[in-house]
């Protein structure tokens, strides 16, 4: 009985101590590319619709890696979100949500305000959206190689990213 209490303690260890900012060769060379990008006044954005959400995505400063990046959702006082459109249409065209998983550099700031979002049952940091600009339609893996884009539910490891700090 102990044994398997230690087996299981080492695995929930092992498992624990996995981190996306150190997760392998591939995201190590992904970060480091991150590494490289320009310091400025401004935050690079992963659009990640869930759907009947209103999170906008994964927002994180530049050159900081994903693992640091935050879900907010957005505040559109200054500049609608780029999937501005409605969440149907029946005749076809482009509909909220249609942008999951593109990349954005973004003009804004975080408000010291939450904002509760009841599909996802989670309060979460509001970002103030004032100027964005499309830099990469198709990013790939978002925390992990392993990653399979879901508009259904948020990734797992999204619980581990939330923080209070921008």
């Amino acid at each position: 009985m102990i044994l398997r209490i230690l087996g299981g303690l080492l695995a929930l260890l092992t498992f624990c101590s996995c981190s996306t900012s150190s997760g392998g060769p591939l995201v190590q060379a992904r970060n480091e590319r991150i590494r490289m990008e320009p310091a400025g006044d401004y935050y690079v954005g992963r659009r990640y619709w869930v759907k009947g959400s209103r999170t906008w995505g994964w927002i994180r400063k530049p050159k900081q890696p994903w693992d640091k990046a935050r879900l907010a959702i957005t505040n559109e006082r200054y500049k609608r979100n780029p999937d501005r459109f409605p969440e149907y249409r029946p005749g076809g065209g482009p509909t909220n949500g249609f942008d999951h998983n593109y990349e954005y550099k973004l003009k804004g700031y975080f408000t010291s305000d939450e904002v509760y979002d009841p599909t996802t049952n989670l309060i979460l940091p509001e970002f103030v959206l004032q100027d964005y600009q499309l830099m990469n339609e198709s990013p790939g893996w978002l925390f992990s190689p392993k990653d399979r884009m879901n508009n259904m539910r948020l990734p797992r490891t999204h619980a581990l990213v939330l923080s209070k700090t921008p």
